[in-house]
C-alpha cells in the first residue's frame, strides 16, 4: 500500500526536474533571457558533455555482472512484438507504410529512461531500480537506437534510389558512398554518378553536390545540421527542407551501352524528358555538364511540341534545382546546337554522364514561373517525407548491396555520436572495475562528476528552451496528439505487460517494467524525426506535451499497480 511518505518522496524527486524546465520555459517566453542563437549554444554543450557524460556516469557505476536478464528479455520482447505486428501491418494494409513503421515503434517502445526513468524509479521503488534502468538505457543504446537509425536510413536509401534510378535499380551491383557523405537523411544535397561496368550492371557513387559543398564553405543555410545522432536533445533548427539530389545517370545512354534501341517511358524521375525550355532556371554546377549527352537524350523524348510553344530560344536548356532555404536558383542556360550532334563531338557511350539536381518533392508548376499546363517537373517522386509505394512494380537493388549501404551510413552517424563513445566507455569501464576492483583516479572521477551532476537538470533545461521556442506545445493537432499519447501510454505499458507476464514476471518487478514503459517519450527517436523529416510533429507533440502530462499518468500506475 502507497503512504503518503512513498507519494511524497515521488514528487521530491520529480518536481526539481519540472523546475528546471518552467524556468527554461520562462527565460525564453516571459523573460526574454536567452535569444535562439543562445539556446542553440546551451543545446549544443548539452549534447557534447552533459548527457555523454551522464550517461557514463550511470553505466560504468551499475554491475554488469548483476544483471537482470528476465526483465531485459521482457523489454526485448516487448519491442520485437511491436516490431513484428507494424511489419505485417505496413506490408499487407493499404493505410501501412515505413513512415508510420518508425513511427508508431518509436512511440510505442522508447521512452525517456536516461532523464526521467531513473530519479522517478528509484524514488517509487528503490536503489535497486537505477541498475535495472541503467541495463534498459544499454540496451536501447546499442540495439534499439542502431535499428532506428538502420531504418532511417533505409528509408533514405529507399528514396534516393526509387528517384534517380526508377527503372533500372535491379541493374545496381554496387553502391559506393564519398567519405564525406554521412548520412542519408536530407540535410546535404547529393548527387549520384553511375557508371556501366564489363559486367553490364549499374555502379553508382554518392558524393555530395557542388552546391552543398559551397554552402557548407560560405556558412550559408540554417544552423549545422546535427551529426550526433541523438545527442542533441533539442535541435532548434534541424528540419529538413527540401534538398536536391543529383544524378549522373542518363537511361538513354544506359539502354545505348547494353544494346537496346529504345527504353520505357519513365514518370518518376528527372532525366532528358524532365527538360523544359519554359523553366528558366538552371543548375548552379555546369562544369560536370555533358551537353551531347543531353542532346543526344532529347531525340528519345518528346519534346518537339513544348519547344514549339516556348517563346525562348529552341536550343536553350533549362532546369529545376532547389537549395536548402532558399527559392529556385536561376542560373545561365546550357545551348546545345544541331551539330552538337555530330559525330565527332560526340564521346564514347562509357564517358558519356549527365548530372541533374532534382528535388525529394513534386512542385506545384502553377506557383513556379513554368507554364500551367507542366504536369512534370524535377522528380516526380513522393512528396517529403514520404517513402515511394513499392508495390508499383519497381525493382530494387540486390539485398546485400543495399545492406552494405545502409551499414556504412548507420556506422558513420554512430561514430559521430558522443554518447556511442560514452556508453561504450563506461560499459568497458564498469566490466573492469565490477571484475577486478580497480578505482578510477580521484582527479578523473571528480572531473567526470563535476559535468554529470548537472546533465540531468541541463538535459530538461533544454527541453524547456525547446518548448518556449515553439509556436504550438501541440503542432500536429489535437486528433494525432490524442492517438500519440495513446500509443505512448496506453499501448506500450500494455505490450510491455504482456511480455513480462509470458516470460513469468511478478511482483514489484512487473510493476517496474510497466511504469517504465509509460514514461514520456524518449528523446533520442525525436532527433532523428527531426533530421529526416518522418513526422516530427507527432515526436514533438509526444516530447513536449508527454513531457507535461508524464508525472500525473507515471502517478496513476503506481497508484493502481500499488492497490
Amino acid at each position: 500500500m502507497i503512504t503518503g511518505h512513498d507519494f511524497y518522496m515521488v514528487l521530491s524527486a520529480m518536481v526539481p526536474l519540472y523546475v528546471a524546465m518552467i524556468l527554461a520555459y520562462g527565460s525564453v517566453r516571459w523573460w526574454k533571457i536567452f535569444t535562439p542563437d543562445q539556446c542553440s549554444g546551451i543545446n549544443r554543450f548539452v549534447a557534447v558533455f552533459a548527457v555523454p557524460l551522464l550517461s557514463f556516469h550511470f553505466i560504468s557505476t551499475s554491475d554488469p555482472y548483476a544483471m537482470n536478464f528476465r526483465f531485459i528479455a521482457a523489454d526485448t520482447l516487448q519491442k520485437v512484438i511491436v516490431l513484428v505486428a507494424l511489419i505485417v501491418w505496413a506490408s499487407f494494409s493499404k493505410r501501412g507504410s515505413l513512415d508510420w513503421l518508425i513511427t508508431i515503434f518509436s512511440l510505442a517502445t522508447l521512452p525517456n529512461t536516461l532523464v526521467m526513468g531513473i530519479p522517478l524509479l528509484v524514488a517509487m521503488y528503490g536503489e535497486y531500480c537505477q541498475s535495472l534502468m541503467v541495463q534498459i538505457v544499454v540496451v536501447q543504446c546499442i540495439i534499439w537506437y542502431t535499428l532506428l537509425l538502420f531504418l532511417f536510413e533505409y528509408r533514405g536509401a529507399k528514396m534516393l534510389i526509387m528517384e534517380q534510378f526508377p527503372d533500372t535499380a535491379g541493374s545496381i551491383a554496387s553502391l559506393k558512398v564519398d567519405s564525406d557523405v554521412v548520412s542519408l537523411d536530407g540535410n546535404d544535397q547529393l548527387e549520384t554518378d553511375a557508371s556501366v561496368g564489363d559486367d553490364g550492371k549499374l555502379h553508382v557513387t554518392v558524393r555530395k553536390s557542388n552546391a552543398s559543398r559551397s554552402s557548407r564553405r560560405s556558412g550559408a543555410g540554417h544552423t549545422r545540421p546535427s551529426n550526433f545522432s541523438g545527442a542533441e536533445i533539442y535541435s532548434l533548427s534541424t528540419s529538413r527542407n527540401q534538398t536536391p539530389r543529383g544524378s549522373s545517370f542518363n537511361p538513354a545512354d544506359f539502354y545505348a551501352m547494353t544494346g537496346v534501341q529504345s527504353y520505357p517511358k519513365r514518370d518518376s524521375s528527372f532525366g532528358a524528358g524532365d527538360v523544359y525550355p519554359a523553366l528558366k532556371v538552371s543548375s548552379p554546377r555546369t562544369s560536370s555538364f555533358d551537353e551531347t549527352s543531353v542532346c543526344k537524350a532529347q531525340t528519345h523524348q518528346p519534346l518537339q511540341q513544348s519547344h514549339s510553344k516556348s517563346t525562348n530560344n529552341a536550343n536553350e536548356l533549362h532546369m529545376y534545382v532547389w537549395g536548402s532555404n532558399e527559392a529556385p536558383v536561376r542560373g545561365a542556360a546550357s545551348h546545345c546546337g544541331n551539330d552538337a550532334l555530330t559525330k565527332s563531338q560526340r564521346s564514347d557511350h562509357d564517358t558519356r554522364e549527365v548530372r541533374l539536381s532534382v528535388s525529394d518533392s513534386r512542385v506545384n508548376p502553377e506557383t513556379e514561373d513554368g507554364p500551367t499546363g507542366l504536369s512534370k517537373v524535377g522528380s516526380a517522386g513522393p512528396t517529403t517525407g514520404s517513402v515511394p509505394e513499392s508495390g508499383t512494380g519497381k525493382q530494387m537493388p540486390p539485398t546485400s548491396v543495399m545492406t552494405r549501404l545502409i551499414l556504412i551510413m548507420v556506422w558513420r552517424k554512430l561514430i559521430r555520436n558522443p554518447n556511442t563513445y560514452a556508453s561504450i566507455i563506461g560499459f568497458v569501464w564498469s566490466l573492469i572495475h565490477f571484475r577486478w576492483h580497480i578505482a578510477m583516479p580521484l582527479i578523473i572521477e571528480k572531473s567526470i562528476a563535476i559535468l554529470s551532476d548537472a546533465g540531468l537538470g541541463m538535459a530538461m533545461f533544454t527541453l524547456g528552451l525547446f518548448m518556449a521556442l515553439q509556436p504550438s506545445l501541440i503542432p500536429c493537432g489535437k486528433a494525432q496528439a490524442t492517438y500519440a499519447m495513446a500509443v505512448r501510454f496506453l499501448t506500450g505499458p500494455a505490450v510491455m505487460a504482456a511480455a513480462s507476464l509470458i516470460l513469468g514476471i511478478r511482483g514489484e518487478l512487473l510493476r517496474v517494467a510497466i511504469v517504465q514503459a509509460a514514461l514520456s517519450q524518449g528523446i533520442v527517436p525525436f532527433v532523428f524525426a527531426k533530421e529526416y523529416n518522418v513526422h516530427p510533429q507527432i515526436l514533438s507533440t509526444s516530447v513536449i506535451f508527454g513531457m507535461l502530462i508524464a508525472l500525473p499518468i507515471t502517478l496513476i500506475y503506481y497508484i493502481l499497480l500499488g492497490l
